[in-house]
């Protein structure tokens, strides 16, 4: 269990693992998952746990809870497929996994990054600031995602490495063409400012070519890409957030 999910309380912890379950085996809308006391006896937990568990998946719109004769717990939606910063993401089922792309975004935008501030000029600053006033203006999810990937993908071109910055756009093309929904998070109106804030700083350093300003705005960055309660859907899940 990463790191980032040891201070969950218990019911967070079964409610987490159910949603990863759903996900892992892509269950199909409808599905019943037993009764309450399923998952009681399943996860070894009180009356008290179990309904907080539900509460928490009812909250997120995955699973309803139907009373009665014939009634139980049943899938309502799947869950999101990646957790980017303050962004629940849901894609298409067809092809590379999602995470997987965007794993390989951050790895690219982490070299093509320290490409970048050596050999930015004039216009591909003004690309940067450009989209990072698009990030500060999106009115909802989906427009914010989009204005990420074209700063990105700015500083991507203005590394001068055409092959990484094709291979970035691709995948920046693949993203957005799966992308199905987008939602915020409850409570994201600290962590958008924080990450507008990480990437104007990243703007700065390219713009300035100040190498060492951008090593700690990129490790800011790296924080903002997992969802500091929930790791296991995140880019670079495999090391766990540091708190800031």
């Amino acid at each position: 269990m990463p790191e980032a999910r040891s201070n969950l309380s218990r019911a967070q912890q079964v409610a987490a693992q159910v949603e990863n379950e759903l996900l892992a085996a892509r269950t199909p809308v409808g599905t019943s998952l037993g009764r309450r006391t399923d998952l009681m006896d399943r996860f070894g937990i009180s009356p008290t746990v179990c309904n907080e568990a539900l509460r928490i998946l009812r909250d997120r719109d995955l699973v309803v809870v139907r009373p009665g004769p014939g009634g139980g717990i049943f899938v309502a939606n799947v869950p999101p497929q990646v957790r980017l910063g303050a962004l629940d993401l849901w894609f298409s089922g067809a092809g590379t996994d999602p995470l997987e792309l965007f794993e390989a975004r951050a790895h690219l935008e982490t070299t093509l990054t320290s490409v970048a501030v050596d050999r930015a000029g004039p216009k591909d600053v003004r690309d940067m600031e450009w989209a990072l006033e698009e990030m500060r203006n999106a009115s909802e999810p989906r427009a914010y995602l989009e204005a990420n990937l074209r700063l990105h993908l700015a500083i991507a071109r203005a590394s001068r490495i055409p092959v990484l910055a094709g291979m970035y756009e691709a995948l920046a093309a693949i993203i957005t063409g799966s992308l199905t929904r987008a939602e915020l998070l409850p409570g994201h109106d600290e962590m958008y400012a924080h990450n507008i804030a990480v990437h104007a700083e990243i703007v700065a350093a390219i713009r300035g070519g100040n190498r060492e300003n951008l090593k700690k705005a990129m490790a800011l960055h790296h924080q903002d890409l997992i969802r500091a309660t929930d790791g296991s859907r995140s880019p670079g899940q495999a090391e766990p957030p540091h708190e800031a």
